[in-house]
């Protein structure tokens, strides 16, 4: 298995199925933390259930329509980053993101973003990065913000979520924004 230093003693790997005990762990230690805004830290309830998302996710993969990595930390799980949709038809792609709290504030999302970013830009040919998130979600906002990505709009009250109707903001960095920021010759090259 590929393993992509993150820095800090941090790795960027995929999640298959065979570790669904590991994810199983993750996901408990992650539940309240952000079960507001990812639905699988909810679902996933038991080893089976743990298994069978992951052999969703790996499914995803072979038919080439989404990616699921973990970021581990001194050899423990803590977070992740994926592909929910990766579109190949129409070049785009949305980014999504999870973390338990021992990980927060270390930068590791952004790190594991840029990666998953760069690759489906540049070996990929995406041309649309976009990445969801709920208003009331200050975080993956904030994370959004300081990965350069700009904020296109708001689907008012489109996701209901846990007896809430959520507007969902669309941020997205277009590829040759995000190769200029990356290269500090365009706009956003600061947040990068």
């Amino acid at each position: 298995m590929f393993a992509i230093s993150l820095g800090e003693g941090a790795e960027l790997r995929p999640i298959e199925p065979w570790q669904a005990q590991e994810f199983l762990e993750h996901v408990e230690r992650a539940r309240e933390y952000a079960g507001p805004w990812v639905p699988f830290t909810t679902t996933v309830r038991d080893l089976e259930s743990a298994r069978t998302f992951l052999q969703s996710r790996a499914d995803r993969q072979a038919a080439d329509t989404g990616r699921f990595h973990g970021i581990w930390l001194d050899g423990t799980l803590v977070g992740g980053v994926f592909f929910r949709i990766f579109d190949t038809s129409v070049d785009g792609c949305e980014v999504g993101v999870w973390l338990e709290p021992s990980a927060a504030g270390r930068g590791l999302v952004n790190r594991a973003s840029k990666i998953l970013i760069d690759w489906a830009v540049d070996e990929r040919g995406m041309h649309r990065v976009e990445w969801l998130v709920s208003s009331r979600n200050e975080r993956s906002k904030a994370a959004a913000a300081r990965l350069g990505l700009t904020l296109d709009g708001v689907l008012r009250e489109s996701f209901p979520w846990q007896g809430i109707r959520h507007d969902m903001e669309v941020w997205s960095v277009l590829a040759p924004e995000w190769r200029a920021a990356r290269d500090g010759s365009g706009p956003g090259a600061d947040a990068r």
